[in-house]
């Protein structure tokens, strides 16, 4: 999926108010920039760090930069979008190229389920048990190669694990894909020590038959596509 203008290289100055952040542009202007995430974003907003802004003329939007990528020291990248994911992985299954996930023949986003939730995909194919498929964007590493999620304590996620373990229990099935948004990362595992009580609704939904698929991403300043199949740590 190519950004729909060239991104251009910053410094980041801060970031502040989890959806803006200050940033010095190459030739020495300070802009203040929209930041898609509102998560911790650990270890991806110290000032001074490399990062790649995307420029807009919407007159509807209040700033004209969306932050796109964190551009690691080893040259390395980091999306840190986090409504790309979604965007990513449905053109994907609309296509029929998602790895570790067969063709369906329907496919339908935010559907209500649960105990008053959505799920990210409903995947249906006749005949066949129903997919619900929930999508997190995993942008946090702290051991070289190693993804981790969450970056911070997600109730949330959570009661999204648990949604998904009931459907597994009505004979539907239910797959939680981790989509890291890095181009330095072999693994995903959860961050147990962040947030101990989704350990344990992950381990209870695994147990529960939800299955877990990660897959990585290539990235550049000019796109993101989905990457490969990686591992479960």
């Amino acid at each position: 999926m190519q950004f729909a203008a060239p991104l251009i290289p910053a410094l980041l100055i801060r970031r502040y108010k989890r959806f803006l952040a200050d940033v010095r542009l190459e030739g020495g202007r300070e802009v203040t920039v929209h930041c898609a995430n509102p998560g911790s974003m650990l270890g991806l907003a110290t000032p001074g760090t490399r990062v790649w802004v995307e420029p807009n003329d919407d007159p509807k939007r209040k700033l004209r930069y969306g932050w796109r990528l964190v551009e690691m020291p080893d040259g390395h990248f980091v999306g840190v979008d986090t409504g790309l994911p979604n965007r990513l992985v449905k053109a994907a299954l609309l296509a029929g190229g998602v790895p570790g996930l067969p063709d369906y023949d329907t496919v339908r986003a935010e559907v209500k389920y649960g105990h008053n939730s959505r799920v990210d995909f409903l995947l249906g194919t006749s005949g066949q048990p129903d997919n619900y498929l929930e999508v997190k964007s995993v942008t946090l590493c702290r051991r070289a190669g190693l993804a981790e999620f969450p970056d911070s304590v997600t109730k949330r996620g959570a009661k999204h694990l648990a949604e998904l373990s009931h459907m597994v229990a009505q004979g539907q099935r239910a797959t939680l894909l981790y989509l890291v948004q890095r181009s330095d990362c072999s693994a995903v595992a959860v961050a147990s020590d962040i947030d101990p009580g989704y350990a344990a609704a992950f381990a209870e939904a695994r147990a529960k038959g939800v299955a877990v698929l990660c897959i990585d991403c290539d990235i550049s300043p000019q796109e993101i596509t989905l990457g490969r199949t990686i591992l479960l740590h």
